[in-house]
């Protein structure tokens, strides 16, 4: 991970000095760097040790922070990682103009790879993630969203860099297609049960270590699964309760809200549901080569249930 910072912090300077700023002020909020983290743990357990690994994984956490440099002006979000977000603090122009910056700088990085099934993967995975944003705001304020709706939604926007992630390194050890297959099912079910306990803590998280807002899902109308569940098994005053919310994205009503979220068990089925995709990552992980690394990213599958931000 340290090598990979360093790969950042040199691909990060521009003769731009916005550029520079707002790009270094994201990637200095830190985060859980929880998807080049997978890229390299991957390449461990499959034994790849080339530099390429390192550019590779700043690539993906440069897609992923333009992607969160837009998703903030979208949700006209105020607060991540404990601070002020990007655009509160430069304004919405730089954010999205600073993103496109990063994507652009993600592409001319792979391509020192030198090899077109990695260009294919990801440009393909930030085609996907951008399909899921435009989802996603397509089913703002829609209280008759399904499961099925949101989960297409998650596995687009969120779960497809994770794929993409662990993809990548059964590229770069030159593995076999069904290893390939089966890095990138893991990647995928660890990305999904990622979000669905982020949707859960939206409702039952802590503030002061989620370092966001409770509740901002709900104030940007998102039917998260919590929500749906809770709408399948409440009572029709309950039901209307969280429709208006969803589709008016008011507050006022939250700590009913999240009363009802919890007395129909809601939180718990999107636990359970967030367990089985923990299950399916780690049927994945059994192609694997048995190695420290390996045992990394078994832990990482198992601990994830128990994340509290």
């Amino acid at each position: 991970m340290r090598e990979m910072d360093a790969v950042i912090e040199r691909r990060l300077t521009s003769e731009v000095t916005l550029v520079s700023q707002v790009s270094q002020y994201i990637v200095a909020a830190g985060g859980k760097r929880l998807r080049p983290a997978l890229l390299l743990l991957m390449c461990g357990a499959l034994g790849y040790r080339g530099e390429q690994r390192y550019n590779l994984a700043a690539v993906v956490e440069f897609i992923h922070t333009a992607t969160l440099l837009h998703d903030d002006v979208v949700d006209e979000s105020t607060l991540r990682r404990g601070r002020a977000t990007a655009n509160e603090t430069f304004g919405n122009p730089a954010s999205v103009l600073v993103g496109d910056f990063l994507y652009s700088r993600a592409f001319q990085m792979m391509v020192d790879a030198g090899d077109m099934r990695i260009m294919q993967t990801l440009a393909e995975a930030t085609n996907v993630i951008a399909e899921g944003e435009v989802l996603q705001l397509m089913n703002m304020h829609d209280a008759t969203l399904s499961e099925e709706g949101y989960l297409r939604v998650i596995r687009s926007k969120t779960a497809k860099l994770f794929e993409a992630s662990a993809r990548l390194a059964a590229l770069l050890a030159q593995s076999s297609a069904s290893v390939e297959q089966h890095c990138a099912d893991y990647g995928q079910a660890l990305g999904t049960a990622f979000q669905v306990i982020d949707d859960v803590l939206d409702y039952d998280g802590d503030v002061s270590e989620m370092g966001k807002n409770l509740g901002d899902d709900l104030r940007e109308g998102k039917a998260t699964l919590p929500l749906i569940i809770a709408m399948q098994r409440g009572t029709e005053l309950e039901r209307a309760t969280i429709r208006q919310a969803i589709e008016t994205g008011g507050t006022d009503q939250m700590a009913e809200i999240i009363a009802i979220v919890q007395q129909t068990g809601a939180l718990q089925a999107t636990r359970d549901a967030a367990a089985v995709e923990a299950r399916r990552a780690l049927h994945a992980l059994q192609a694997m080569p048995q190695n420290p690394y390996s045992d990394a990213l078994t832990q990482l599958a198992s601990q994830l249930l128990a994340r509290r931000s």
